[in-house]
Protein backbone atom coordinates (compact mmCIF):
# COMPACT_ATOMS: atom_id res chain seq x y z
CA UNK A 1 0.00 0.00 0.00
CA UNK A 2 1.96 3.30 -0.79
CA UNK A 3 -0.36 5.95 0.69
CA UNK A 4 -2.37 4.45 3.40
CA UNK A 5 -6.21 6.17 4.00
CA UNK A 6 -5.05 7.38 7.78
CA UNK A 7 -2.10 9.09 6.36
CA UNK A 8 -4.15 10.69 3.71
CA UNK A 9 -6.96 11.50 6.11
CA UNK A 10 -4.53 13.07 8.45
CA UNK A 11 -2.87 15.44 5.68
CA UNK A 12 -5.81 16.75 4.65
CA UNK A 13 -6.79 17.74 7.88
CA UNK A 14 -3.66 19.22 8.80
CA UNK A 15 -3.51 21.32 5.58
CA UNK A 16 -7.16 22.36 5.55
CA UNK A 17 -5.59 23.41 8.88
CA UNK A 18 -2.75 25.31 7.50
CA UNK A 19 -4.83 26.50 5.32
CA UNK A 20 -6.93 28.22 7.71
CA UNK A 21 -4.36 29.93 9.49
CA UNK A 22 -2.37 30.93 6.18
CA UNK A 23 -5.75 32.91 4.92
CA UNK A 24 -6.17 34.05 8.62
CA UNK A 25 -2.38 35.56 8.30
CA UNK A 26 -2.95 37.03 4.90
CA UNK A 27 -6.40 38.59 5.55
CA UNK A 28 -4.65 40.37 8.80
CA UNK A 29 -1.43 41.68 6.49
CA UNK A 30 -3.81 43.09 4.25
CA UNK A 31 -7.91 44.18 5.61
CA UNK A 32 -6.64 44.50 9.54
CA UNK A 33 -5.21 47.92 9.38
CA UNK A 34 -8.03 49.07 6.76
CA UNK A 35 -10.44 47.80 9.26
CA UNK A 36 -9.25 49.62 12.50
CA UNK A 37 -9.32 53.01 10.39
CA UNK A 38 -12.27 52.26 9.60
CA UNK A 39 -13.83 51.52 13.22
CA UNK A 40 -11.57 54.77 14.44
CA UNK A 41 -13.68 56.76 11.67
CA UNK A 42 -17.06 55.28 12.65
CA UNK A 43 -16.20 56.07 15.98
CA UNK A 44 -15.62 59.62 15.46
CA UNK A 45 -18.85 60.07 13.44
CA UNK A 46 -20.46 58.72 15.77
CA UNK A 47 -19.43 61.44 18.25
CA UNK A 48 -19.68 64.24 15.09
CA UNK A 49 -23.44 63.81 15.28
CA UNK A 50 -24.14 63.75 18.73
CA UNK A 51 -22.65 67.67 18.51
CA UNK A 52 -24.32 67.71 15.29
CA UNK A 53 -27.93 66.76 16.78
CA UNK A 54 -27.12 69.33 19.91
CA UNK A 55 -26.12 72.13 17.58
CA UNK A 56 -29.98 71.66 15.72
CA UNK A 57 -31.69 71.93 19.17
CA UNK A 58 -29.09 74.79 20.70
CA UNK A 59 -28.60 72.38 23.59
CA UNK A 60 -24.59 71.90 23.06
CA UNK A 61 -24.08 74.08 26.64
CA UNK A 62 -26.92 71.62 28.47
CA UNK A 63 -25.22 69.70 30.93
CA UNK A 64 -26.87 66.74 29.50
CA UNK A 65 -25.09 67.21 26.54
CA UNK A 66 -21.83 67.79 28.21
CA UNK A 67 -22.18 64.48 30.04
CA UNK A 68 -23.20 62.38 27.34
CA UNK A 69 -19.99 63.83 25.13
CA UNK A 70 -17.85 63.36 28.19
CA UNK A 71 -19.08 59.64 27.80
CA UNK A 72 -18.69 59.16 24.26
CA UNK A 73 -14.82 60.61 24.77
CA UNK A 74 -14.29 58.30 28.08
CA UNK A 75 -15.36 54.97 25.84
CA UNK A 76 -13.73 55.43 22.72
CA UNK A 77 -10.87 57.60 23.85
CA UNK A 78 -12.04 60.74 21.71
CA UNK A 79 -10.44 64.27 22.51
CA UNK A 80 -12.81 66.70 21.62
CA UNK A 81 -13.24 70.67 21.63
CA UNK A 82 -15.83 73.24 20.17
CA UNK A 83 -16.19 76.59 19.52
CA UNK A 84 -19.34 78.50 19.02
CA UNK A 85 -19.97 80.67 16.08
CA UNK A 86 -17.78 84.02 17.73
CA UNK A 87 -15.08 81.65 18.38
CA UNK A 88 -15.55 80.90 22.29
CA UNK A 89 -15.01 77.42 23.50
CA UNK A 90 -17.99 76.16 24.29
CA UNK A 91 -17.38 72.41 25.27
CA UNK A 92 -13.34 71.51 26.05
CA UNK A 93 -12.98 67.38 27.32
CA UNK A 94 -11.50 66.29 29.99
CA UNK A 95 -8.31 63.84 28.76
CA UNK A 96 -6.59 66.63 27.02
CA UNK A 97 -8.93 68.66 25.14
CA UNK A 98 -7.31 72.15 25.57
CA UNK A 99 -4.77 70.89 23.53
CA UNK A 100 -7.01 71.20 20.72
CA UNK A 101 -7.96 74.82 20.77
CA UNK A 102 -4.80 76.17 18.92
CA UNK A 103 -5.61 73.75 15.94
CA UNK A 104 -9.54 74.77 16.08
CA UNK A 105 -8.00 78.11 15.83
CA UNK A 106 -5.77 77.61 13.25
CA UNK A 107 -8.10 75.67 10.94
CA UNK A 108 -10.72 78.58 11.93
CA UNK A 109 -7.82 81.36 10.77
CA UNK A 110 -6.33 79.17 8.35
CA UNK A 111 -2.89 78.95 9.92
CA UNK A 112 -0.29 77.04 8.07
CA UNK A 113 -0.65 73.44 9.81
CA UNK A 114 1.28 70.00 8.82
CA UNK A 115 0.82 68.06 6.28
CA UNK A 116 -2.04 65.51 6.04
CA UNK A 117 -3.62 62.57 4.67
CA UNK A 118 -7.62 63.21 4.00
CA UNK A 119 -9.38 60.38 4.69
CA UNK A 120 -12.73 61.43 4.37
CA UNK A 121 -14.81 64.51 3.50
CA UNK A 122 -18.46 65.50 3.54
CA UNK A 123 -20.04 69.12 3.58
CA UNK A 124 -19.19 70.29 6.66
CA UNK A 125 -16.18 68.19 8.01
CA UNK A 126 -13.35 66.78 7.24
CA UNK A 127 -11.52 63.59 8.49
CA UNK A 128 -7.91 63.07 8.33
CA UNK A 129 -4.18 61.47 9.71
CA UNK A 130 -2.14 63.54 11.21
CA UNK A 131 1.25 63.28 12.92
CA UNK A 132 4.10 61.02 12.60
CA UNK A 133 4.54 57.53 12.88
CA UNK A 134 4.31 55.80 16.50
CA UNK A 135 2.34 59.12 17.37
CA UNK A 136 -0.47 59.53 14.68
CA UNK A 137 -3.84 60.74 15.31
CA UNK A 138 -6.99 60.26 13.19
CA UNK A 139 -9.00 63.95 13.57
CA UNK A 140 -12.10 65.22 12.77
CA UNK A 141 -12.68 69.03 12.49
CA UNK A 142 -15.56 71.14 10.60
CA UNK A 143 -17.98 74.16 10.89
CA UNK A 144 -21.74 73.05 11.21
CA UNK A 145 -24.40 75.36 9.16
CA UNK A 146 -25.10 76.75 12.71
CA UNK A 147 -21.76 78.25 13.29
CA UNK A 148 -20.37 75.89 15.45
CA UNK A 149 -16.44 75.27 15.26
CA UNK A 150 -15.36 71.91 16.26
CA UNK A 151 -12.42 69.63 16.25
CA UNK A 152 -12.29 65.73 17.93
CA UNK A 153 -9.26 63.88 17.82
CA UNK A 154 -8.38 60.04 18.69
CA UNK A 155 -4.74 58.46 18.40
CA UNK A 156 -3.90 55.88 16.23
CA UNK A 157 -1.67 52.90 17.36
CA UNK A 158 0.90 51.64 14.79
CA UNK A 159 -1.53 49.53 12.52
CA UNK A 160 1.71 48.33 11.07
CA UNK A 161 3.01 46.96 14.45
CA UNK A 162 0.12 45.70 15.13
CA UNK A 163 -0.29 43.71 12.30
CA UNK A 164 3.28 42.64 12.56
CA UNK A 165 2.33 41.71 16.13
CA UNK A 166 -0.54 39.56 15.26
CA UNK A 167 1.40 38.18 11.96
CA UNK A 168 3.97 36.72 14.46
CA UNK A 169 1.05 35.73 17.23
CA UNK A 170 -0.81 33.98 14.52
CA UNK A 171 2.37 32.43 13.16
CA UNK A 172 3.49 30.44 16.84
CA UNK A 173 -0.40 29.62 17.86
CA UNK A 174 -0.53 28.45 14.41
CA UNK A 175 2.91 25.93 14.05
CA UNK A 176 1.25 25.09 17.66
CA UNK A 177 -2.12 24.28 16.87
CA UNK A 178 -0.52 22.74 13.56
CA UNK A 179 1.51 19.97 15.18
CA UNK A 180 -1.10 19.35 18.28
CA UNK A 181 -3.85 19.01 15.75
CA UNK A 182 -1.74 17.09 13.66
CA UNK A 183 -0.91 14.35 16.51
CA UNK A 184 -4.91 14.68 17.45
CA UNK A 185 -6.13 14.40 14.08
CA UNK A 186 -3.77 11.02 13.70
CA UNK A 187 -4.51 9.16 16.65
CA UNK A 188 -8.12 9.95 15.54
CA UNK A 189 -7.53 8.89 12.28
CA UNK A 190 -6.39 5.64 13.33
CA UNK A 191 -9.57 4.86 14.92
CA UNK A 192 -11.53 5.66 12.36
CA UNK A 193 -9.31 4.13 9.37
CA UNK A 194 -8.82 0.98 11.62
CA UNK A 195 -12.26 -0.76 10.09
CA UNK A 196 -11.29 0.26 6.54
CA UNK A 197 -8.13 -1.25 6.73
CA UNK A 198 -9.57 -4.63 8.47
CA UNK A 199 -12.09 -5.07 5.86
CA UNK A 200 -9.30 -3.95 3.30
CA UNK A 201 -7.51 -7.04 4.71
CA UNK A 202 -10.49 -9.42 4.61
CA UNK A 203 -11.45 -8.49 0.55
CA UNK A 204 -7.12 -9.40 0.49
CA UNK A 205 -8.24 -12.65 1.87
CA UNK A 206 -10.95 -13.13 0.27
CA UNK A 207 -9.32 -12.87 -3.15
CA UNK A 208 -7.06 -15.70 -2.17
CA UNK A 209 -10.64 -17.80 -1.25
CA UNK A 210 -10.12 -17.44 2.32
CA UNK A 211 -13.16 -17.06 3.84
CA UNK A 212 -12.74 -17.24 7.90
CA UNK A 213 -12.19 -14.03 8.32
CA UNK A 214 -15.04 -11.79 9.56
CA UNK A 215 -15.24 -8.37 10.47
CA UNK A 216 -16.21 -7.97 14.03
CA UNK A 217 -15.38 -3.73 14.58
CA UNK A 218 -18.25 -2.15 16.35
CA UNK A 219 -17.41 1.51 14.58
CA UNK A 220 -22.05 2.21 14.60
CA UNK A 221 -21.93 4.09 11.27
CA UNK A 222 -21.64 3.18 7.55
CA UNK A 223 -18.40 1.10 8.18
CA UNK A 224 -20.29 -1.10 10.50
CA UNK A 225 -23.20 -1.77 7.58
CA UNK A 226 -20.35 -2.59 4.90
CA UNK A 227 -18.32 -5.54 6.82
CA UNK A 228 -22.15 -6.62 7.70
CA UNK A 229 -22.08 -7.01 4.16
CA UNK A 230 -18.69 -8.60 3.28
CA UNK A 231 -19.54 -10.97 5.68
CA UNK A 232 -22.49 -11.81 4.18
CA UNK A 233 -20.74 -11.80 0.72
CA UNK A 234 -18.04 -13.64 2.29
CA UNK A 235 -20.74 -16.42 3.53
CA UNK A 236 -22.57 -16.20 0.19
CA UNK A 237 -19.22 -16.65 -1.72
CA UNK A 238 -17.39 -19.55 0.43
CA UNK A 239 -21.29 -21.52 0.05
CA UNK A 240 -21.16 -20.77 -4.02
CA UNK A 241 -17.62 -21.93 -4.15
CA UNK A 242 -18.03 -24.96 -2.33
CA UNK A 243 -21.00 -26.18 -4.08
CA UNK A 244 -18.83 -25.51 -7.21
CA UNK A 245 -15.88 -27.41 -6.07
CA UNK A 246 -18.70 -30.35 -5.31
CA UNK A 247 -20.26 -30.29 -8.92
CA UNK A 248 -17.13 -29.91 -10.57
CA UNK A 249 -15.96 -32.76 -8.54
CA UNK A 250 -19.22 -34.63 -9.19
CA UNK A 251 -18.22 -33.53 -13.17
CA UNK A 252 -15.04 -34.98 -13.11
CA UNK A 253 -15.78 -37.98 -11.13
CA UNK A 254 -18.44 -38.70 -14.12
CA UNK A 255 -16.00 -37.58 -17.02
CA UNK A 256 -13.81 -40.62 -15.23
CA UNK A 257 -15.99 -42.77 -15.28
CA UNK A 258 -17.35 -42.57 -18.30
CA UNK A 259 -14.01 -42.55 -19.80
CA UNK A 260 -13.17 -45.92 -17.70
CA UNK A 261 -16.55 -47.18 -19.07
CA UNK A 262 -15.35 -46.65 -22.44
CA UNK A 263 -12.41 -48.10 -21.85
CA UNK A 264 -13.58 -51.18 -20.11
CA UNK A 265 -16.21 -51.65 -23.16
CA UNK A 266 -13.55 -51.08 -25.77
CA UNK A 267 -11.31 -53.84 -23.76
CA UNK A 268 -14.31 -55.71 -23.23
CA UNK A 269 -15.73 -55.90 -26.92
CA UNK A 270 -11.08 -56.54 -27.42
CA UNK A 271 -11.04 -59.31 -25.08
CA UNK A 272 -14.87 -61.05 -25.12
CA UNK A 273 -13.64 -61.02 -29.80
CA UNK A 274 -10.26 -62.40 -28.99
CA UNK A 275 -11.75 -65.24 -25.78
CA UNK A 276 -14.44 -66.32 -28.78
CA UNK A 277 -12.69 -65.95 -31.93
CA UNK A 278 -10.46 -69.40 -30.81
CA UNK A 279 -13.72 -71.73 -29.96
CA UNK A 280 -15.94 -70.60 -32.67
CA UNK A 281 -13.37 -70.90 -35.64
CA UNK A 282 -13.28 -74.48 -34.16
CA UNK A 283 -16.35 -75.36 -34.22
CA UNK A 284 -16.88 -74.22 -37.15
CA UNK A 285 -14.00 -75.93 -38.55
CA UNK A 286 -15.12 -79.15 -36.91
CA UNK A 287 -18.90 -78.30 -38.51
CA UNK A 288 -17.96 -78.05 -41.14
CA UNK A 289 -15.92 -81.24 -41.37
CA UNK A 290 -19.07 -83.19 -40.17
CA UNK A 291 -21.16 -81.53 -43.19
CA UNK A 292 -18.39 -82.58 -45.54
CA UNK A 293 -18.05 -85.97 -44.28
CA UNK A 294 -14.55 -85.82 -44.13
CA UNK A 295 -14.41 -88.68 -41.75
CA UNK A 296 -16.97 -91.39 -42.25
CA UNK A 297 -16.45 -93.74 -39.41
CA UNK A 298 -18.28 -93.26 -36.39
CA UNK A 299 -15.56 -92.67 -33.90
CA UNK A 300 -14.02 -89.46 -35.93
CA UNK A 301 -17.65 -87.97 -36.00
CA UNK A 302 -17.58 -88.74 -32.36
CA UNK A 303 -14.69 -87.13 -31.68
CA UNK A 304 -15.45 -83.73 -34.01
CA UNK A 305 -19.13 -83.44 -31.79
CA UNK A 306 -17.24 -84.05 -28.45
CA UNK A 307 -14.40 -81.24 -29.55
CA UNK A 308 -17.61 -78.64 -30.72
CA UNK A 309 -19.90 -79.79 -27.29
CA UNK A 310 -16.49 -78.88 -25.42
CA UNK A 311 -15.83 -75.34 -27.04
CA UNK A 312 -19.45 -74.69 -26.67
CA UNK A 313 -19.28 -75.36 -23.12
CA UNK A 314 -16.04 -73.14 -22.37
CA UNK A 315 -18.05 -70.50 -24.46
CA UNK A 316 -20.95 -70.98 -22.13
CA UNK A 317 -18.88 -70.84 -18.88
CA UNK A 318 -17.13 -67.65 -20.10
CA UNK A 319 -20.50 -65.88 -20.88
CA UNK A 320 -21.86 -67.15 -17.72
CA UNK A 321 -18.37 -65.92 -15.55
CA UNK A 322 -18.78 -62.47 -17.83
CA UNK A 323 -22.28 -62.00 -16.76
CA UNK A 324 -21.78 -62.38 -12.90
CA UNK A 325 -18.59 -59.87 -13.30
CA UNK A 326 -20.80 -57.62 -14.84
CA UNK A 327 -23.00 -57.93 -12.36
CA UNK A 328 -20.60 -57.83 -9.44
CA UNK A 329 -18.74 -54.44 -10.55
CA UNK A 330 -22.49 -52.33 -11.39
CA UNK A 331 -23.63 -53.53 -8.01
CA UNK A 332 -26.50 -55.26 -9.27
CA UNK A 333 -25.63 -57.85 -7.56
CA UNK A 334 -26.88 -58.53 -3.46
CA UNK A 335 -24.28 -59.90 -1.02
CA UNK A 336 -26.30 -61.47 1.67
CA UNK A 337 -24.05 -61.62 4.90
CA UNK A 338 -25.02 -64.64 7.27
CA UNK A 339 -23.09 -66.42 9.31
CA UNK A 340 -21.06 -69.84 8.39
CA UNK A 341 -17.75 -72.16 8.88
CA UNK A 342 -15.75 -71.40 6.37
CA UNK A 343 -13.80 -74.42 7.23
CA UNK A 344 -16.67 -76.61 6.60
CA UNK A 345 -16.73 -74.51 3.24
CA UNK A 346 -13.40 -75.15 2.05
CA UNK A 347 -14.01 -79.18 2.33
CA UNK A 348 -16.91 -79.43 0.97
CA UNK A 349 -14.90 -77.49 -2.13
CA UNK A 350 -12.25 -80.04 -1.47
CA UNK A 351 -14.74 -82.94 -1.94
CA UNK A 352 -16.11 -82.05 -5.01
CA UNK A 353 -12.63 -81.50 -6.41
CA UNK A 354 -11.42 -84.63 -5.49
CA UNK A 355 -11.34 -86.44 -8.67
CA UNK A 356 -8.93 -84.01 -10.67
CA UNK A 357 -7.17 -83.63 -7.48
CA UNK A 358 -6.37 -86.96 -8.05
CA UNK A 359 -5.73 -87.27 -11.38
CA UNK A 360 -3.45 -84.74 -11.11
CA UNK A 361 -1.43 -86.29 -8.46
CA UNK A 362 -1.67 -83.56 -6.26
CA UNK A 363 -1.46 -83.78 -2.06
CA UNK A 364 -4.13 -81.16 -0.59
CA UNK A 365 -2.56 -80.26 2.92
CA UNK A 366 -5.37 -78.98 5.38
CA UNK A 367 -4.73 -78.99 9.15
CA UNK A 368 -7.98 -77.13 10.23
CA UNK A 369 -10.47 -79.66 11.86
CA UNK A 370 -12.73 -77.20 14.21
CA UNK A 371 -15.09 -74.93 13.07
CA UNK A 372 -14.30 -71.37 11.68
CA UNK A 373 -16.89 -68.78 11.77
CA UNK A 374 -17.34 -65.64 9.49
CA UNK A 375 -19.78 -63.15 8.46
CA UNK A 376 -19.99 -63.07 4.45
CA UNK A 377 -22.12 -64.49 1.31
CA UNK A 378 -21.56 -67.97 1.65
CA UNK A 379 -22.04 -68.14 -2.16
CA UNK A 380 -19.85 -65.91 -3.22
CA UNK A 381 -16.81 -67.18 -0.62
CA UNK A 382 -17.41 -69.95 -2.28
CA UNK A 383 -17.02 -68.99 -5.77
CA UNK A 384 -13.50 -67.39 -4.22
CA UNK A 385 -12.33 -69.99 -3.13
CA UNK A 386 -13.25 -72.81 -5.65
CA UNK A 387 -11.13 -69.68 -8.10
CA UNK A 388 -8.07 -70.18 -5.95
CA UNK A 389 -8.70 -73.57 -5.87
CA UNK A 390 -8.96 -74.08 -9.49
CA UNK A 391 -5.88 -72.01 -10.55
CA UNK A 392 -3.80 -73.92 -7.96
CA UNK A 393 -4.69 -77.00 -9.09
CA UNK A 394 -3.94 -76.09 -13.37
CA UNK A 395 -0.55 -74.57 -11.96
CA UNK A 396 0.67 -76.70 -8.95
CA UNK A 397 4.30 -78.46 -10.16
CA UNK A 398 7.20 -79.11 -8.29
CA UNK A 399 6.30 -80.41 -5.21
CA UNK A 400 3.43 -81.26 -6.09
CA UNK A 401 1.04 -79.87 -3.29
CA UNK A 402 -1.36 -77.34 -2.42
CA UNK A 403 -1.52 -76.09 1.41
CA UNK A 404 -4.65 -74.54 2.64
CA UNK A 405 -4.78 -72.72 5.82
CA UNK A 406 -7.04 -70.68 8.13
CA UNK A 407 -5.85 -68.18 10.06
CA UNK A 408 -7.83 -66.68 13.00
CA UNK A 409 -7.71 -63.23 14.37
CA UNK A 410 -9.17 -61.60 16.86
CA UNK A 411 -11.76 -59.66 14.33
CA UNK A 412 -10.39 -61.49 11.03
CA UNK A 413 -10.14 -64.55 9.01
CA UNK A 414 -7.61 -65.32 6.48
CA UNK A 415 -7.88 -67.94 4.33
CA UNK A 416 -5.00 -68.65 1.78
CA UNK A 417 -4.14 -71.21 -0.79
CA UNK A 418 -0.52 -72.02 -1.65
CA UNK A 419 0.28 -74.16 -4.93
CA UNK A 420 4.41 -75.03 -5.28
CA UNK A 421 5.24 -74.54 -8.81
CA UNK A 422 6.89 -71.52 -11.09
CA UNK A 423 6.01 -67.96 -9.10
CA UNK A 424 4.03 -65.21 -10.95
CA UNK A 425 6.46 -62.16 -12.99
CA UNK A 426 6.57 -59.49 -10.68
CA UNK A 427 5.58 -57.18 -13.59
CA UNK A 428 2.37 -59.58 -13.78
CA UNK A 429 1.91 -59.46 -10.07
CA UNK A 430 -0.72 -56.80 -10.19
CA UNK A 431 -2.65 -57.27 -13.21
CA UNK A 432 -3.84 -60.59 -12.40
CA UNK A 433 -6.64 -59.35 -10.94
CA UNK A 434 -7.47 -57.71 -14.38
CA UNK A 435 -10.20 -59.18 -16.67
CA UNK A 436 -8.91 -61.68 -19.41
CA UNK A 437 -5.50 -60.99 -18.46
CA UNK A 438 -3.70 -64.01 -18.61
CA UNK A 439 -0.15 -65.11 -17.24
CA UNK A 440 1.04 -67.72 -19.61
CA UNK A 441 -1.96 -67.72 -22.29
CA UNK A 442 -0.73 -71.41 -23.84
CA UNK A 443 -1.30 -72.64 -20.80
CA UNK A 444 -4.24 -70.94 -19.81
CA UNK A 445 -5.97 -72.40 -22.93
CA UNK A 446 -4.70 -75.48 -22.45
CA UNK A 447 -6.47 -76.12 -19.32
CA UNK A 448 -9.54 -73.98 -20.54
CA UNK A 449 -9.06 -70.84 -18.50
CA UNK A 450 -10.13 -67.23 -19.43
CA UNK A 451 -8.62 -65.08 -17.72
CA UNK A 452 -11.77 -63.68 -15.72
CA UNK A 453 -11.86 -66.12 -12.86
CA UNK A 454 -9.80 -63.62 -10.55
CA UNK A 455 -11.64 -60.23 -11.59
CA UNK A 456 -14.54 -62.15 -10.13
CA UNK A 457 -12.45 -62.84 -6.89
CA UNK A 458 -11.75 -58.95 -6.91
CA UNK A 459 -15.22 -57.93 -7.56
CA UNK A 460 -16.61 -60.50 -4.58
CA UNK A 461 -13.97 -59.37 -2.59
CA UNK A 462 -14.84 -55.70 -2.65
CA UNK A 463 -18.64 -56.11 -3.00
CA UNK A 464 -18.53 -57.50 0.42
CA UNK A 465 -15.35 -54.76 1.74
CA UNK A 466 -12.71 -57.43 2.79
CA UNK A 467 -9.14 -57.36 1.69
CA UNK A 468 -7.51 -59.83 -0.41
CA UNK A 469 -3.98 -60.61 -2.56
CA UNK A 470 -1.84 -62.46 -3.93
CA UNK A 471 2.16 -63.33 -2.89
CA UNK A 472 4.84 -64.76 -4.63
CA UNK A 473 7.17 -67.70 -2.79
CA UNK A 474 10.62 -68.84 -4.30
CA UNK A 475 8.44 -72.19 -4.43
CA UNK A 476 4.93 -71.09 -5.19
CA UNK A 477 2.51 -68.69 -5.40
CA UNK A 478 0.04 -67.91 -2.59
CA UNK A 479 -3.71 -66.35 -2.76
CA UNK A 480 -5.48 -65.31 -0.03
CA UNK A 481 -8.62 -63.57 1.54
CA UNK A 482 -9.99 -62.38 4.42
CA UNK A 483 -13.45 -62.27 6.10
CA UNK A 484 -14.68 -61.07 9.10
CA UNK A 485 -14.58 -63.32 11.97
CA UNK A 486 -17.95 -64.99 13.63
CA UNK A 487 -17.19 -65.58 16.75
CA UNK A 488 -18.20 -64.14 19.45
CA UNK A 489 -15.65 -61.59 20.80
CA UNK A 490 -16.36 -59.92 16.93
CA UNK A 491 -19.80 -59.70 17.45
Amino acid sequence: MKTSIRRQFALIFIGLMAGTILLCWLMNSLFLGKYYIRTKTRVIYDAYDTISQAANSDSYSSEEFQEELNAVCNKYNITVCIMDANSQTKYVSKNGGQQLELRLMGYIFRLPMEEARIVEEGVDYRIQRTGNAGDEFLEMYGRLSTGISFIMSTPIESINESVNIANRFFFYIGCLGAVAGGIIIWLVSRKITRPILKLSDISERMVHLDFEAKYQENARNEIDVLGENINKLSESLKKSISELKTANNELLKDIEKKEQMDEMRKEFLSNVSHELKTPIALIQGYAEGLQEGIYEDPESRAFYCEVIMDEANKMNNMVKRLLTLNQLEFGNDIVNMERFDVAELIRSCLNSADILIKQKGIEVRMEVRHPVYVWADEFKTEEVFMNYLSNAINHCEGEGYIDIKVEQAKNTVRVSVFNTGLPIPEESLSRVWDKFYKVDKARTREYGGNGVGLSIVKAIMESMNQDYGVSNYLNGVLFWFELEAGNSESL
